[in-house]
C-alpha cells in the first residue's frame, strides 16, 4: 500500500525531531553557528560470537568431614554459618573404649619397659640372657606401637578445622550417632572462589587455561573478568559438556552458591562497532549524527546489537569508515557545520 505524500513528510519529520532533540524552527541550516565536536570512525572488525551459559560460584577450598569411628557426638560448639580458623574444635565424639584401650597400652608399654631395664642391667652381671633381652626389646616396641595405634584413634574423636573458612553445612546435631565415613560437617573456605560451568562440547575446544570470559553475578550486581582455570578432559555423556572452573578476581563481593551468567567466546565474526557514546535513543529510536560531506551533521537511524564494552554493534544504519559524532551536544541538527576538535 502506498502512503501519501504529505504522510510521509509528517512521519520523517516526526523521526528527524525525535532524535535531533530540538524544537522545530524557521532557522536555516545555513545560518546556524558551529558545533564542538568529537569524531571516531566505525570499523569492521572481527570479534567473538559470546554465547551465555549458566554457572555456580564455588569457593576453591571446600571439605566435607566425616567420623573414622563409631559413636555419640556429645559436642557440637559451632553454628552454621559460624567462621572458623585452622584448628577450631567443630565436633566430638564419645571415645570411651578407644581411652580404655590408650590406658591399656600405656600400661602394657610401661611394664615391658621396666622388665627390659631390669634385664639389661642383669645381662653384665650374667645374671640374664641376650636371647631374653631381644625379646623384651620385642615387646616394649609391640606396646610402644599399640600406645601410638591407640592416641591416633583417640585423635579422630575430635573434628577440627582444616583451614580458615565458615560451617556452610552441619548434617548432624549433639546427641545424633556418628559412624565411618558419614559426613558430619562441611566447611568452605573464604578466601578464594571459583565459577563452575558446564561448558557445552563444541565451545571446549576453543578454550585453554588462561582464557578470559565474562562474568556476571546478578544477585552482587557485579561483572568481571575471569581466566579459566581448570578444564576436564572429559564430557559429561548425558549433557554433552565439560566441565569448567574460572578463577573470580581477589576481592570480588560474591558468595558460595550464587548463580553466574558467562560469556564464552566461540568463532569471530566481522561486525561493524561504534562508540555506544554516538547513539542516542528517543523513545524507540536509536539515532547517529555521521560527519558527512564539507562537515556537516547528517542524521541516521540505526540499529544496534549486543554491547561489547564501551562500543556496541551497529546492525543497519551505518557503513564501515564513517566518522560518527561522540556525545551529540544538545540541540544539534541535521546539516549543521561541525567543528571536529581532537
Amino acid at each position: 500500500m502506498k502512503l501519501p505524500p504529505t504522510l510521509v513528510a509528517t512521519a520523517a519529520l516526526v523521526l528527524f525531531t525525535g532524535c535531533s532533540r530540538h524544537d522545530a524552527t524557521t532557522t536555516t541550516t545555513s545560518t546556524l553557528p558551529s558545533a564542538q565536536v568529537q569524531t571516531a570512525v566505525v570499523r569492521l572488525e572481527s570479534v567473538p560470537v559470546l554465547t551465555e551459559i549458566t554457572g555456580t560460584v564455588r569457593p576453591v577450598r571446600r571439605a566435607t568431614l566425616a567420623a573414622k569411628l563409631m559413636g555419640a557426638i556429645v559436642e557440637l560448639p559451632v553454628a552454621l554459618g559460624q567462621r572458623v580458623s585452622t584448628g577450631d574444635v567443630l565436633l566430638k565424639i564419645s571415645a570411651d573404649e578407644i581411652s580404655a584401650r590408650l590406658a591399656q597400652a600405656q600400661a602394657q608399654l610401661d611394664q615391658a619397659n621396666r622388665d627390659l631395664a631390669r634385664e639389661r642391667d642383669l645381662l653384665p652381671k650374667h645374671a640374664s640372657t641376650a636371647e631374653l633381652v631381644r625379646n623384651l626389646e620385642t615387646r616394649a616396641t609391640l606396646a610402644e606401637a599399640q600406645v601410638r595405634e591407640a592416641q591416633t584413634m583417640l585423635g579422630y574423636a575430635v573434628i577440627r578445622a582444616p583451614f580458615d573458612g565458615f560451617v556452610a553445612r552441619k548434617y548432624v546435631e549433639a546427641g545424633d550417632f556418628a559412624s565411618p565415613g558419614v559426613p558430619l560437617i562441611e566447611i568452605e573456605g573464604a578466601d578464594a572462589f571459583q565459577v563452575e560451568a558446564g561448558i557445552p562440547d563444541s565451545l571446549a575446544g576453543a578454550l585453554s587455561v588462561g582464557t578470559p570470559v565474562e562474568i556476571t553475578i546478578a544477585s552482587a550486581n557485579t561483572t568481571f573478568s575471569a581466566p579459566l582455570a581448570e578444564l576436564s578432559s572429559a564430557a559429561d555423556a548425558n549433557a554433552h559438556t565439560v566441565t569448567a572452573k574460572f578463577t573470580v578476581p581477589a576481592g570480588a563481593a560474591v558468595r558460595s552458591g550464587q548463580f553466574a551468567r558467562v560469556q564464552v567466546p566461540g568463532a569471530p565474526v566481522r561486525v561493524l562497532l561504534a562508540p555506544a557514546t554516538a547513539v542516542t535513543t528517543s523513545g524507540q529510536m536509536e539515532c547517529v549524527f555521521v560527519a558527512g560531506e564539507g562537515n556537516r551533521a547528517v542524521l541516521r537511524l540505526v540499529k544496534t546489537g549486543a554491547a561489547r564494552g564501551d562500543r556496541v554493534e551497529i546492525l543497519s544504519g551505518l557503513d564501515d569508515g564513517e566518522r560518527v559524532v561522540l556525545a551529540p551536544p544538545a540541540g544539534l541538527r541535521e546539516g549543521q557545520p561541525l567543528e571536529v576538535r581532537p
